[in-house]
């Protein structure tokens, strides 16, 4: 039996709750119950009175018209919600079948569906003239049915259905003159093949508008901007003027988004200009997309000039902002913004609270993290599943590593985000076992990794040492097995796997070999490499490409610069310092922080500001008195190559800012108590054997460093990284 489309669970009331219920059937049967609607819990409806519609043989079409005088359904969607009876029917009805999902409805187009409902149904009317409340078709179907269509295509188009439902009311739409003859059908229609991703035949349907109104335009921009199609988005909005229709607020903000995403900031000036002459930088809609724009462009001085003209600023305007600021690394200004959002009396909101979080996580601020973390619960937003993620974010960030799986456990609904957040948050810890395991359940789950996903576990594979794992993960994208296709990315990290593990060779052939140009990170992690194994050949190609691909940083004339040093070429040192005085290129200065009591204490090598630098140099003192006497410590001397004498080095290697760091959260926390510090750059070796050591003396304390590349978890004389790093 062949059936040709079905409305399924999603179908709406329209009217005094009347439904239509449409369905292409084979050869007449005896009548059949209506189709339940689905309820909160398995209650049949009641009472319905039916009507049947039908051609008397063959092939034909059923229209229910059902109405439910006893029953008040307030809203019926995917989401099942509707108002049960207080009392149940003697005879319910059958279980309602979905025929959405049939492969026989799948391959049927809709404009053979519409050939024959229209046939099938102008039988009907001749022999059911005398239903009451349907008149001859298609003027009075048409009016009844347009309320049910309407909102069958916005369901489609909000709850992801099938494509096949929403052609079938489409279907329905071009029987009954709906498509020709309603500018609202017609947008309905855009917006649903626009939100499938059918853009085809969103523009046959827009073309084939006899009018079309500024709504019609705004769907077809929405639906470019939504594929990245950025310059037919403004073709678009040329068209708008050129036919002399008014932009509304929701045109400049829609292409505001789709410039941001592109980074064209020439477009967003130039749709600002326009803005400014039409009064429409006034509205808090258009000025929220402007700042938000001019945001994404790295350009957030405009932005919070923007902000700040605004008379009238929404909780969104707010979240955009704080938002901004964190994507342009202001991230204490975006804790400033987050709470003035909240003084001028609006509520907290979900989009707000992510991006305050966000900038905890950057600054690993876990004070100020645990009080958004407590506003959260209080304000019911730590069930919502991107705060969720956020704060899951934030405690890994700030090296909480058990409190950050306890709150994912905790959650009911795993998303992508979710587990992608968890995974990279063990990648950065080096638990690469709970990394790849993660990443298996995951795909256990039926959740499928994306790009991000992968990275985190190479990134994993590259800090653990596990060069086959890595291996076999990049020929999973290769071979396409998610549906993921490698970038540079990707290869950069697989370079990391590879140098870090010796395989310097292998790495370079990677490099030649893959479907891109290599890229300054895969030279980076190159050259960082053969600072590990001592390559200096290799190292000296890899630096000649960054010299050229990133002439203004200091940072790897350094890194050769200590290769030369390491290997005795102090004539190799001394012409990379030449070369960084002449350009005026500085190096970036060590420096490392901590919270202590809500204040954070910042310090940088050879620090002689801070307010206890005496006690914090006369701990350091006592600690390598203590470490020499009783673990027989030798500073590695090595790890500094200043050209200056081996007594001279040992001090300077003592004022690294992550040992006054650490001197300092002696002095300052209770015995017992965790030492988390966070430095911009790597660690450099002999703090990391400093830090080991010191593990072990006193209260046998746990050390937590979160370096520029991954965290660093010191505990009874080891280290989680298992010195590989």
């Amino acid at each position: 039996m062949t059936r040709l489309s079905a409305i399924p669970q999603q179908v709406a009331s329209c009217g005094a709750a009347c439904c239509f219920f449409v369905s292409l059937i084979g050869p007449a049967s005896s009548p059949t119950s209506a189709p339940a609607f689905p309820c909160s819990r398995e209650v049949p409806l009641v009472s319905p009175e039916e009507r049947r519609w039908n051609t008397g043989g063959g092939r034909g079409i059923v229209l229910y018209i059902l109405t439910y005088p006893e029953l008040n359904i307030h809203r019926v969607s995917s989401k099942k919600a509707c108002k049960i009876p207080q009392s149940k029917p003697s005879n319910p009805p059958p279980a309602y079948r979905d025929y959405s999902s049939e492969s026989s409805l799948l391959r049927l187009p809709y404009y053979f569906a519409s050939s024959q409902f229209k046939v099938a149904a102008a039988a009907a009317t001749q022999k059911c003239a005398n239903i009451g409340q349907l008149l001859p078709y298609p003027a009075a179907a048409a009016a009844a049915l347009a309320p049910c269509l309407h909102h069958l295509l916005q369901l489609c188009a909000r709850e992801g259905c099938t494509s096949s439902l929403g052609k079938t009311c489409h279907a329905l739409c071009i029987l009954s003159g709906l498509q020709i003859h309603s500018l609202v059908t017609s947008n309905l229609l855009i917006n649903f093949y626009a939100k499938s991703g059918l853009l085809d035949s969103a523009r046959k349907v827009f073309d084939g508008m006899p009018r079309r109104s500024i709504v019609s335009w705004n769907t077809m921009i929405a639906c470019h901007t939504r594929l990245g199609q950025h310059l037919e988005s403004l073709r678009l909005f040329v068209r708008i003027r050129r036919q002399g229709l008014s932009p509304s607020v929701f045109t400049f903000s829609t292409l505001l988004c789709s410039c941001a995403e592109k980074a064209a900031i020439s477009e967003c000036r130039q749709l600002h200009g326009f803005a400014l002459k039409t009064a429409g930088d006034s509205d808090v809609f258009v000025g929220t997309a402007l700042l938000d724009a001019y945001a994404k462009c790295r350009m957030i001085a405009d932005s919070r000039r923007i902000f700040d003209n605004l008379h009238e600023k929404s909780s969104v305007t707010w979240s955009s902002m704080v938002a901004g600021c964190v994507q342009n690394d202001l991230h204490e200004e975006a804790l400033v913004l987050a709470s003035k959002s909240h003084r001028t009396g609006l509520e907290w909101s979900e989009f707000t609270l992510s991006a305050a979080l966000s900038a905890c996580s950057s600054l690993a601020a876990a004070i100020d993290g645990t009080q958004l973390h407590c506003i959260i619960v209080r304000s019911g937003f730590d069930l919502n599943v991107f705060v969720g993620a956020a704060l899951v974010d934030l405690y890994a960030k700030c090296g909480m590593i058990e409190e950050a799986y306890r709150l994912f456990s905790g959650t009911d609904e795993k998303n992508i985000v979710l587990l992608n957040v968890m995974i990279a948050g063990f990648s950065r810890h080096a638990r690469c076992v709970e990394t790849m395991t993660l990443f298996e359940k995951m795909r256990q789950m039926g959740i499928p990794p994306n790009e991000a996903t992968y990275l985190s576990v190479l990134f994993a594979c590259g800090h653990g040492g596990l060069v086959e794992s890595g291996r076999c993960y990049l020929d999973a994208m290769i071979r396409r097995d998610d549906g993921v296709r490698p970038t540079a990315l990707h290869y950069s990290c697989m370079v990391d796997v590879l140098g870090r593990s010796g395989f310097i060779h292998e790495a370079r052939e990677l490099m030649g070999s893959m479907p891109f140009l290599p890229t300054p990170a895969m030279w980076g992690s190159l050259l960082g490499s053969c600072r590990i194994h001592g390559n200096l050949r290799q190292a000296e190609v890899a630096a000649e490409h960054l010299f050229e691909l990133e002439p203004e940083n200091a940072g790897n004339h350094l890194l050769l610069s200590n290769l030369y040093a390491a290997g005795g070429r102090w004539e190799g040192v001394a012409a990379e310092r030449k070369h960084l005085r002449e350009r005026g290129l500085r190096r970036e200065k060590g420096r490392s922080w901590m919270e202590v009591r809500d204040r954070v204490h910042v310090f940088v090598a050879g620090e002689r500001e801070h307010p206890r630098i005496s006690e914090v140099y006369a701990k350091l003192e006592e600690l390598r008195d203590e470490m020499r006497r009783e673990l027989g410590y030798e500073a590695e001397r090595g790890c500094d190559v200043h050209p200056v004498a081996e007594e001279e080095k040992e001090e300077l290697l003592w004022g690294h800012s992550e040992k006054l760091a650490f001197a300092f959260g002696l002095l300052s926390l209770p015995a017992g108590a965790s030492i988390r510090i966070n430095k911009n750059l790597r660690l450099c070796g002999d703090c990391h054997s400093f830090l080991k050591l010191a593990s072990l003396l006193r209260d046998r304390r746990e050390i937590v460093v979160r370096d520029a590349k991954r965290f660093h978890h010191f505990l009874s004389g080891s280290c989680s990284c298992r010195d590989f790093w």
